[in-house]
């Protein structure tokens, strides 16, 4: 008869391979927002004060960028264990209260984390997001001879987006968390640069 870990360590091996994927490929997005942040940063900069004459785009791309990056972004930190976090007391609680522990505070983050998803979906779908940005424009056709505003619905889903990464994330922590607690932390499998208890 399969083991208590065992039935947990079938239901992650499959969510840890999607998650790897997955933000694998918004840290990729992510390097490409940063960059693009940079570029408008650096155009701004130099129009401002090389030309004195501020363009007024740059600023909401910046902006955009900047959330999309977040987005993206903040997955990969919550799954490596790469937040900030005062572990005092963990470390200084015996191992099986400290994973208790941390499971606890897992289901509350997932809890908040539930709101967050009602809150961007709203944001998105919402009064707010029926309206554009005020000078962010993108091609509307292949000819570049429309343009539209970027809708600020496009900003927002960062928001969105980046809430159902760390939900996915915190399902698996919470599995691995479960795992630990039933003694199968060595059968884990790894998480790249992960520095968190129960995680590698």
């Amino acid at each position: 008869m399969q083991s208590k870990p065992g039935y947990l360590l079938a239901v992650l091996a499959p969510l840890s391979i999607m998650n790897s994927h997955l933000l694998r490929i918004g840290r990729g997005v992510g390097v490409v927002a940063v960059a693009l942040m940079v570029v408008a940063i650096l155009i701004q900069v130099v129009f401002r004060y090389g030309f004195n004459n501020a363009l007024p785009w740059p600023d909401e791309a910046a902006r955009f960028c900047m959330l999309w990056m977040t987005g993206l972004m903040a997955p990969t930190a919550l799954r490596r264990g790469g937040f900030v976090a005062i572990d005092t007391l963990v470390i200084m609680l015996p191992r099986q209260l400290a994973s208790a522990l941390s499971l606890v505070l897992l289901f509350v983050s997932l809890a908040v984390l539930l709101v967050a998803v009602q809150i961007g979906y709203a944001e998105v779908t919402g009064f707010g997001g029926k309206f554009a940005t005020a000078s962010l424009y993108v091609p509307s056709n292949l000819s570049l001879s429309e343009w539209m505003r970027v809708p600020r619905s496009w900003m927002m889903l960062s928001l969105l987006v980046g809430v159902v990464l760390l939900i996915l994330v915190n399902v698996e922590l919470i599995l691995r968390s479960l795992i630990g607690l039933f003694g199968g932390e060595d059968q884990l499998p790894r998480i790249p640069d992960a520095d968190m208890a129960g995680a590698d």
